[in-house]
């Protein structure tokens, strides 16, 4: 341990407390734990940060029975616990919802929580019994109308799919819930319907481990917070005692203020221009692209961001307008046509859009230079190999071989292989929604390293991103979007977020303006 910052546990252990003793575990090349010890007390919200690879989910893991520990314990109430699988860990009221959660697709509600407990009458499904259940369960937490009964799995929104997971740990007395990253799907009054049941629950005695990149999420909900990096327990404080910067330091060994640096070295030569650009989505949308230039699209949750992208790399039809990508009007219609006119995209969410989970990072990184690669329908893999080599070690993944399954990676460490695919075809604009998301403070100050290197080495990137702190730190020129539409350009070196926000919801306060007006 590198700080002297761990808190004793308390002299009397309260009954109920899961204390986790000199636990280690090691996998092939990688020492994932180190002697960690600490408590997870009942009546408390203890958050878990940490860069990705320091040890967080390989903890909870443990935790939920699916890893065994090569060394060290488990036990609360005075008793040593030993789990053959996620079930056992159920039996002693452990669980822990994943940032995925488990949920059957053609199965409705009710029956998605009680999965494996149905009621029955007679050997067969007792469907009265099971609704009263639900509706009881339901009423209590208050979420008879956020999650209806009949609502079927492959129906259900991120923040349902999370309450199914989290009503499924309640019916059977839950004592320790673990939640990983809880909000990273979550609208903003989602995440405050989120909290207030956490809290309750903290409330009733629930022990709550708490893990999320989010900072300002962990020091206003959570009671302490444990600090990993590279599987050792560097501190445990209360987050009353801590703040931003000092999280940061504690995680990455760094300040925050090197988290955000850029050159902005972009040139007057056009790369892109969008002219009056009309969707199904957009009304009128025209912006530019120099070379060498970070161009920011700031917007709230549903301004069309993410579909601007879509249209102008042909996976969205587009109604009308020019796009002119290096001098030269084009009609992309569908992706591979945009790929090869010199555009690059890596969508928001990587892992269902963005890469192929169970394939290995040589796979993923080389699927946008497949033809070149090709010589008689044959790819040569001698030339895959030396091109996907030369921009792995360049965006310095961490990856025991190019053969590793990239769902085995962590998030910062997929995002650079959609990098590197987008390096090794060579566009002229690369357009990046949510580059960061997921990603912890560590693996984000590489991404904006990177994306400084490639603006620096000529590229016109598009940088849409929700956390303005991100915006405003990398963009050379900022776009703000609303309902389909641009509302302003503003010059990211003098932008705020006040600036920023203003023109996101400028048309929100004329509209209510207008309706105030006409009601007088």
């Amino acid at each position: 341990m590198n700080e002297t910052t761990l808190s004793n546990p308390p002299p009397l252990v309260k009954p109920g407390t899961l204390e986790i003793r000199n636990i280690s575990k090691t996998f092939p090349n990688v020492q994932a734990l180190m002697e960690v010890s600490l408590d997870i007390r009942p009546g408390e919200i203890l958050a878990f940060m940490g860069e990705n690879g320091a040890g967080k989910s390989t903890l909870l893991k443990i935790i939920n029975g699916d890893y065994q520990p090569d060394s060290g314990t488990l036990s609360m109430d005075g008793r040593e616990l030993t789990f053959s699988g996620p079930q056992a860990a159920h039996k002693f009221g452990i669980r822990v919802i994943y940032q995925e959660p488990e949920i059957i697709p053609g199965v409705d509600v009710a029956e998605n929580i009680w999965v494996g407990e149905l009621p029955k009458r007679f050997g067969f499904l007792d469907r009265n019994r099971l609704d009263e259940q639900v509706r009881e369960s339901l009423k209590e937490y208050g979420f008879e109308n956020a999650l209806p009964m009949r609502l079927l799995g492959d129906e259900l929104s991120s923040a349902q799919r999370q309450l199914v997971e989290i009503m499924r740990a309640l019916k059977t007395g839950v004592r320790v819930l673990a939640l990983d990253e809880p909000t990273s799907s979550l609208t903003d009054d989602e995440v405050e319907r989120l909290f207030t049941l956490v809290r309750r629950l903290r409330d009733e005695g629930v022990a709550i481990i708490y893990v999320s990149h989010r900072i300002k999420e962990i020091l206003r909900l959570c009671d302490r917070v444990a600090i990993l990096r590279d599987g050792n327990l560097i501190a445990i404080k209360p987050a009353a005692e801590l703040n931003d910067a000092e999280i940061v330091r504690l995680m990455v060994g760094r300040e925050l203020s090197a988290v955000f640096q850029r050159k902005r070295a972009g040139t007057d030569r056009e790369i892109l221009r969008v002219e009056k650009l009309n969707s199904n989505w957009h009304d009128n949308v025209s912006f530019r692209v120099n070379t060498g230039e970070v161009v920011g699209f700031a917007g709230l949750v549903g301004a069309g961001r993410t579909e601007l992208a879509k249209v102008i790399f042909g996976e969205l039809p587009r109604d009308g307008g020019r796009v002119i990508l290096d001098g030269k009007e084009v009609n992309i219609r569908r992706p591979d046509e945009a790929i090869s006119m010199g555009i690059g995209f890596a969508p928001e969410d990587r892992k269902r859009e963005g890469l192929v989970l169970i394939r290995s990072v040589l796979e993923n990184a080389s699927m946008a230079i497949l033809k070149q690669l090709s010589r008689l329908h044959f790819v040569s893999s001698r030339l895959e190999r030396a091109i996907i080599s030369r921009f792995v070690e360049k965006l310095r993944v961490r990856t025991p071989s190019l053969e590793q399954e990239v769902g085995k990676l962590s998030g910062g460490n997929q995002q650079k292989v959609v990098l590197a695919r987008w390096l090794a075809a060579k566009p002229k604009v690369l357009i990046l929604d949510e580059p960061t998301r997921g990603i912890d403070v560590g693996a984000k100050a590489e991404i904006y390293r990177l994306i400084d290197d490639l603006a620096n080495e000529g590229l016109g990137i598009m940088l849409i991103s929700s956390e303005l702190p991100e915006i405003l730190g990398l963009s050379d020129r900022i776009y703000v979007m609303q309902n389909g539409r641009i509302n302003g350009e503003l010059n990211g070196a003098t932008a705020t977020e006040e600036s920023v926000l203003g023109l996101a919801i400028k048309d929100h306060f004329a509209a209510n303006l207008r309706e105030a007006a006409e009601s007088i």
